[in-house]
């Protein structure tokens, strides 16, 4: 008898227990302003969880680096200090060379292909090519298209012969400015602008928001719209922590998160446009549109440099790619 109250009694305490259980914390950490398409993403997230999983779940952001900058996030995630962070594509290549597919250069159309290619079979796949060094992809999120910009129209990659382009650090950026005869030069962001002004590198790659907000255009005569490479964002997870979530938690945060990556890029695409409209008002630098014949020049110079990766991305993961260009 006294066995059986006992287990009765701990049976209660138990659902009580249960009952009023604290929510769930999840950490959104990312290094960037709330203002920014990641950061209003961040916030809309937090905001569609906790209304799909009301008392279950409390998300806090951590925008500017708070709570980690852009060297340690990925340590913490994976030690669990963190439970969501968005790096940029480029950050990793040391956890999978498959990501690189997004550093080709005139691989994509436009930001409605590498919609795409990101939403078909082969790009939710690539979000599970980490899964076994404790990485879970649960989308991706834009940034915006890059375009060439110079003090010369480069028209067809013979313009480009002999000028001095800034890189970030990245193979794919090197030999894609090798290929067509440039001398990419790697200097660190904060550095673009006196370089460009100096004459210490010819051009860049910029999406319009980083051209326009960091006065690019007015150090450059020439920004040719080329929408030729893709900056984005994967949004990640523990893979651990997430696979040990109940089923519930874990599908409320799932659609959350699609909603909220879903609104991020819409604020991504309009701020693009933004951007590029106040670069053509201020009528420092020429806006130049791209003809589909001067983009198939730039494609054929560039496919050498998308052979040269084939082995380490898959040809399976490129011939996606190209095929996502057809609508």
């Amino acid at each position: 008898m006294y066995l059986r109250l006992l287990a009765a009694s701990a049976v209660l305490v138990f659902t009580h227990a249960t009952a009023f259980a604290a929510p769930l914390v999840v950490k959104y950490s990312h290094v960037v302003a709330d203002s920014t398409p990641k950061g209003q993403a961040a916030l809309k997230f937090k905001e569609l969880a906790e209304k799909m999983l009301p008392g279950k779940v409390e998300v806090q952001v951590f925008p500017n680096s708070q709570l980690f900058g852009d060297g340690k996030e990925m340590e913490a995630l994976l030690l669990g200090d963190v439970q969501i962070i968005a790096p940029s594509l480029a950050k990793f290549a040391k956890y999978t060379p498959k990501l690189q597919v997004f550093d080709l250069p005139f691989l994509f159309d436009n930001i409605q292909t590498v919609d795409r290619f990101q939403d078909g079979a082969v790009g939710q796949d690539l979000l599970n090519s980490m899964t076994k060094k404790g990485i879970k992809g649960l989308g991706y999120l834009h940034n915006g298209m890059k375009q060439l910009s110079a003090n010369k129209p480069l028209r067809t990659p013979d313009d480009a012969k002999g000028l001095k382009f800034r890189i970030q650090s990245s193979d794919v950026l090197e030999t894609q400015f090798k290929a067509v005869g440039a001398n990419p030069q790697k200097l660190a962001f904060a550095e673009v602008y006196q370089a460009l002004q100096t004459g210490v590198v010819d051009g860049t790659e910029n999406p319009w928001s980083n051209t326009y907000t960091k006065k690019f255009h007015e150090v450059q005569k020439y920004i040719m719209e080329s929408d030729h490479g893709v900056l984005d964002y994967m949004v990640i997870t523990n893979a651990g922590w997430w696979a040990a979530l109940p089923a519930d938690i874990r599908d409320g945060l799932n659609k959350a998160m699609v909603e909220s990556i879903k609104y991020g890029n819409k604020v991504a695409f309009d701020e693009a446009a933004t951007f590029r409209q106040k670069v053509i008002d201020d009528k420092k630098a020429a806006v130049l549109p791209m003809t589909k014949a001067e983009i198939a020049l730039w494609r054929a110079a560039m496919k050498p440099v998308w052979k040269k990766f084939e082995g380490e991305i898959g040809k399976d993961v490129i011939d996606a790619a190209v095929k996502s260009n057809a609508p």
